[in-house]
C-alpha cells in the first residue's frame, strides 16, 4: 500500500516542522504550505488525503479555504482537520459546521496528532 498523503497548511513553520517529524515518523508523505492560497494549489496538484488546517493565516483564512475547497470537484471530499490554537468552542461547532471532520488545538501531543489521522483515514 502506498503511503498517505497529508497537507498541512500552517504560518507557522515551527508547528509545521514539528507536525511533519511526526507524521514521517509514522509512515505518512507530508506537504505543507504557509498559506492558505498556497495550499490550494498544492491540492490541485497532488493527491491529498487529508488535510491539517490552521484557521488563523495570512491573506487567506482557514475558514475561506475550507470554503473553496468544499465547492471544487477535485477537494470536496478531502477529509480537514482544522489545526489551531483557537480553543473556543464556538469555532470548534464553526469548523465542523464548514465541514472540518475533526479539531486539534495547539499544543497538541503526538499520540493525538497520529490517532486522529489514522481515525480518519483507516475508516
Amino acid at each position: 500500500m502506498s503511503k498517505q498523503n497529508i497537507l498541512i497548511i500552517d504560518d507557522e513553520i515551527d508547528v509545521i516542522e514539528v507536525s511533519k517529524d511526526i507524521l514521517l515518523d509514522n509512515g505518512y508523505n507530508v506537504f505543507y504550505s504557509l498559506n492558505g492560497k498556497d495550499g490550494l494549489k498544492i491540492l490541485m496538484d497532488k493527491d491529498i488525503d487529508i488535510v491539517l488546517l490552521d484557521i488563523m493565516l495570512p491573506g487567506m483564512d482557514g475558514w475561506e479555504v475550507i470554503e473553496i475547497m468544499r465547492l471544487n470537484n477535485k477537494t470536496k471530499k478531502i477529509p480537514v482537520i482544522m489545526f489551531t490554537a483557537k480553543k473556543d468552542f464556538k469555532d470548534k461547532i464553526l469548523g465542523i459546521q464548514q465541514g472540518a471532520i475533526d479539531y486539534i488545538t495547539k499544543p497538541f501531543l503526538p499520540e493525538e496528532l497520529v490517532g486522529r489521522i489514522k481515525r480518519v483515514l483507516d475508516v
